[in-house]
């Protein structure tokens, strides 16, 4: 399937993209420790539907097979993650030679297929006792994390380029500020996104030294908001939420600040500490799946809420389905940003039950038009001026989607948790041919049944 008006440049890099706790399972296999979300899910009520990460896609005995299908796609890049009480159980000190091997294979499976690894060195799963430290709350995280990411890089980094220090940062603070609307849920939340913008420019020259070709990147997850009404409230919280969310890590990363509202940054944090923050980034990762349309709430913690967007469908998880908030958000990253790194979209995907029909075939149309919807607005960003290097899609597998338990289905690839056999759905196909369609070089994408 050839699709002209979708022809993206010469280097472009595609992929798919992963996280360790949502598919790797063996949770305490081969000295591995346990992790915070490890630690709520064996809660009573921790996970939606009583989920755990024990087993999930069974990643860590299966990623051969996994890989195979990747090469079967015919990508050329692989977003995942390290799992950080895998490699390194207590959060300091020793390592888990057992845990650093299954990384080991992977990477060196990757080259072997022509895959270039991209590693994601935090996305939300790190050592218990490090969260019985006090985790992000606590300063002293920062500097583990700093040792962690070096740590990764003396045994990666001969053949890891790609780095990406923190995977979506704003989800982190947000799902640390549990309990009612009020003043010390927000500076709790608001201690925790310094803490983790703090480790990630510390871990990026750490990260350079270790690795001197290294493109080193941190992967936000942004929506680009606009305010429900022209009510003079709702243009408030629009820009509060503008601030709260978007801004709040691109502001200190790309322009050495916080943003400021009500007269002073949101953030108090000396120069030292926003100097470190800034330190030089190779690129953006961009996470997209919905815009924000913002009204205000005295109930919202800081002081608004997100509403539907009329007329908009909505996903599984409730999100408005609108593609072209995608080039919204592009644009306004290329005006408010001149020094904007080149983008690599790092998560961009969509929620659905996709269960399979009578033929055992999973028809995951919307899917498609999402997806291919998405696509377009990054190729219109591209034609109006943004440097854009790389698309992922989230995610090669159906996988545990954190509190929502197993019900959500991200995958080009279905998952059966019950025999945890794998079937690509019409999605898979649909981006292996898309993807045949983008190479220059003439050369075959390898086949895959289904």
């Amino acid at each position: 399937m050839s699709e002209p008006d979708l022809a993206f440049p010469p280097g472009f890099r595609w992929g798919v993209a992963t996280a360790a706790y949502q598919i790797e399972g063996a949770w305490d296999a081969d000295g591995k420790g346990p992790s915070n979300w490890d630690t709520r899910a064996h809660r009573p009520g921790g996970l939606a539907g009583g989920a755990t990460g024990d087993v999930a896609c069974d990643h860590y005995h299966r990623f051969a097979e996994d890989l195979d299908l990747m090469a079967g796609l015919g990508v050329d890049s692989y977003r995942f993650s390290v799992s950080w009480p895998r490699v390194q159980p207590a959060g300091r000190g020793r390592w888990n030679s057992r845990g650093v091997g299954f990384y080991d294979r992977l990477v060196d499976r990757l080259l072997d297929l022509r895959i270039d690894p991209m590693v994601t060195v935090y996305h939300w799963d790190h050592p218990q006792p490090i969260e019985d430290a006090g985790g992000w709350a606590d300063r002293d995280t920062a500097a583990r994390f700093a040792d962690y990411a070096e740590g990764l890089a003396v045994r990666l980094g001969d053949r890891v380029r790609h780095w990406i220090t923190l995977n979506e940062p704003l989800s982190v603070m947000h799902a640390e500020m549990t309990g009612p609307p009020g003043d010390p849920v927000r500076r709790h939340g608001l201690r925790v996104a310094h803490h983790l913008l703090l480790g990630h420019g510390l871990a990026v020259p750490r990260l350079r030294a270790r690795v001197p070709d290294a493109e080193i990147g941190i992967s936000l997850n942004l929506a680009g908001t606009t305010p429900a009404s022209e009510r003079p409230q709702d243009n408030t919280a629009a820009a509060r939420a503008d601030a709260y969310e978007d801004r709040l890590f691109l502001d200190p990363l790309l322009r050495g600040d916080y943003p400021h509202l009500d007269g002073g940054p949101v953030i108090e944090a000396d120069a030292a500490d926003r100097a470190i923050i800034a330190a030089p980034l190779d690129f953006l990762g961009v996470n997209w799946y919905a815009p924000a349309r913002i009204a205000a709430s005295p109930s919202g913690v800081f002081g608004y809420t997100r509403v539907e967007i009329p007329g908009a469908s909505t996903n599984l998880l409730g999100w408005p389905v609108v593609p072209h908030g995608f080039g919204a958000l592009l644009t306004w990253l290329r005006a408010n940003y001149p020094d904007l790194p080149p983008i690599q979209v790092t998560e961009n995907g969509y929620p659905g039950l996709d269960e399979p029909d009578v033929t055992g075939s999973v028809q995951d149309l919307r899917r498609i038009a999402y997806l291919r919807g998405c696509l377009h607005e990054v190729r219109a960003a591209l034609d109006a001026g943004s440097d854009i290097r790389g698309y992922h899609v989230w995610s090669l597998l159906d996988n545990l989607e954190w509190e929502h338990g197993y019900r959500p289905r991200f995958g080009l690839v279905h998952v059966d948790f019950a025999t945890l056999a794998r079937t690509p759905k019409a999605s898979y196909r649909w981006y292996r041919q898309f993807l045949s369609g983008q190479r220059r070089d003439g050369t075959e994408v390898a086949t895959c049944s289904g």
